[in-house]
């Protein structure tokens, strides 16, 4: 959708077969993950009114079972990479421009966020080439199952977080290759940033019930200094992701 920026955004709606808190984990696991420093998308509150959606067939959601217009009010709007008509975006690329990607190094910086915010989901991550960079740069997106999804609690287990295409990271070589996002998480974010990215999020978005959002915001809290044994577990497990750290 195009916005009042003139940006294009990815929309996901209130009523989305996925749940409402969805949107409270996109629009909170992307602002920290940005903190990190690491490349994810620019993300917004988008508001979307009932005429927009009256006078407009494609605001629907695919059920399997039919259609379901999609409900106006507060949504959560992931900023697309550029014009989508100037823009390619891929969510796959070869081996041998995988290896390419400008910033590969940040699919490490990504473990230790997923690792720490209980991704239950695959990390997710789409490719673009900038105007100024003949190279792929990657981004990541879709925070939507941090936190265990709706169920914001941490069920950890060893493969969850990884990205799909262990390629990403055959420059690990030990702990020292997640750096600088390891001390970042456990020194760098504290619980001022935590209510500055809980204070953003639209009510409603929680059912306008905030003690379960604080409750698992505390637990993150405490989760920082788990994040390495979480990596060590990874490494440990038998996807053995991590095929040069000796």
């Amino acid at each position: 959708m195009r916005c009042a920026d003139e940006g294009y955004y990815v929309v996901k709606f209130q009523n989305n077969p996925q749940g409402l808190r969805i949107l409270a984990n996109e629009l909170l696991g992307t602002r920290l993950a940005a903190r990190l420093g690491l490349a994810t998308p620019p993300v917004a509150v988008v508001e979307v009114r009932e005429n927009l959606i009256d006078n407009t067939d494609d605001l629907v959601i695919e059920l399997g079972r039919g259609r379901s217009r999609c409900r106006a009010g507060l949504q959560f709007g992931s900023r697309y990479p550029g014009p989508p008509g100037e823009t390619v975006v891929y969510d796959f690329l070869p081996d041998e421009q995988l290896r390419e990607v400008a910033n590969l190094a940040d699919f490490c910086g990504m473990l230790v966020f997923d690792k720490w915010t209980c991704n239950t989901n695959g990390r997710q991550a789409i490719f673009f080439r900038s105007r100024s960079d003949a190279r792929y740069q990657a981004q990541m997106i879709d925070q939507g199952f941090c936190f265990n999804a709706n169920e914001w609690n941490f069920p950890d287990a060893p493969l969850r977080g990884l990205y799909a295409r262990h390629r990403v990271y055959e420059s690990v070589c030990g702990m020292d290759s997640f750096e600088p996002w390891l001390s970042r998480v456990e020194t760098k974010i504290g619980e001022a940033a935590l209510e500055e990215a809980f204070s953003e999020i639209p009510p409603e978005w929680y059912d306008f019930d905030p003690d379960p959002l604080e409750q698992t915001l505390e637990q993150l809290l405490r989760r920082r200094k788990l994040v390495r044994d979480l990596i060590v577990s990874a490494r440990k497990s038998t996807a053995q992701p991590f095929p040069n750290w000796k």
